[in-house]
């Protein structure tokens, strides 16, 4: 991480845009990151990474089965500028991606060996899955998966919006994760580095003033 040139970017910045680039960052974490595979719905895609934005998820993986998919921007409200987006071709690779990143493969399905959202232990790293609006997730994501997870419903309705159950599942784990001894954030370095991902991304003129970094 260089560190110099992070301080010299920011003189280009509001001292209140570099306080909040501080803030924000301190917030982030990666101790979960969140999975969407083949949605259907590009609105639905950008929903998800938008709230994963507001309730501090860093990193979003998009397994995208038709290439040439974009997101939306207006649904995501700008949200895609703050996030790390990983993009996978097909399940088994983002699986193994995860898998060798350190993260358990969790799978959102009322299978019937599935964890309630609140009974859910959220110790060890975890990859939360959610699959397409008709049919969920596909049989490769559920043979993989470590673990399930669910949310209860009381009505007629069966099921939620998949862009719903990302925002309940995920505000109710990072709250859980606020108020617990874990070890959730990221690590100096890593803020570090997000800050400086952050204000390259919002100097219109970066390539020019990297140039005289450089000089």
């Amino acid at each position: 991480m260089n560190e110099d040139l992070l301080t010299y970017i920011q003189g280009f910045l509001t001292p209140e845009r570099v306080g909040k680039f501080k803030e924000v960052s301190s917030t982030r974490t990666r101790h979960i990151t969140v999975v969407t595979e083949g949605l259907s719905h590009l609105h639905n895609t950008s929903a998800v990474i938008r709230s994963c934005e507001a309730f501090g998820v860093q990193d979003v993986h998009v397994i995208e089965e038709i290439r040439g998919r974009r997101i939306d921007k207006e649904i995501a409200m700008g949200a895609q500028k703050w996030t790390t987006i990983h993009r996978h071709a097909w399940a088994k690779d983002a699986i193994n991606d995860l898998k060798g990143r350190g993260y358990r493969i969790v799978a959102t399905t009322p299978h019937h060996t599935a964890h309630t959202l609140a009974n859910f232990d959220i110790k060890d790293p975890a990859a939360i899955f959610f699959g397409k609006e008709s049919i969920g997730l596909s049989e490769t994501v559920l043979d993989e998966a470590d673990a399930y997870i669910y949310i209860p419903t009381f009505g007629f309705t069966q099921s939620l919006n998949i862009s719903v159950s990302a925002a309940i599942i995920i505000q109710e784990l990072m709250d859980r994760l606020r108020n617990s001894t874990i070890a959730w954030k990221l690590t100096e370095e890593e803020q570090l580095e997000l800050q400086l991902t952050w204000a390259k991304a919002n100097i219109k003129n970066i390539q020019g003033i990297l140039q005289r970094y450089g000089q």
